[in-house]
């Protein structure tokens, strides 16, 4: 059985970009590149990948992208 998250938390690379104030989604997948601490997404489409918004925002917190 796989992890359970409140679907309500469910974000894509547009709704994390637009949360940090990025001017692109692209930006996001940059990051899942380049930092290999950026979270796992939690559901792996064939042209989307989806987070749990409380680990990206737990992400963005601790590298200094978010406010605490």
């Amino acid at each position: 059985m796989g992890r359970k998250v409140d679907a309500s938390l469910l974000v894509g690379a547009a709704e994390i970009a637009e949360r940090f104030g990025l001017a692109q989604a692209q930006t996001v997948h940059a990051w899942r590149r380049r930092y290999s601490n950026f979270p796992e997404p939690v559901v792996r489409l064939q042209k989307a990948f989806i987070w749990y918004w409380p680990d990206v925002q737990k992400w963005g917190r601790a590298s200094g992208r978010l406010p605490s």
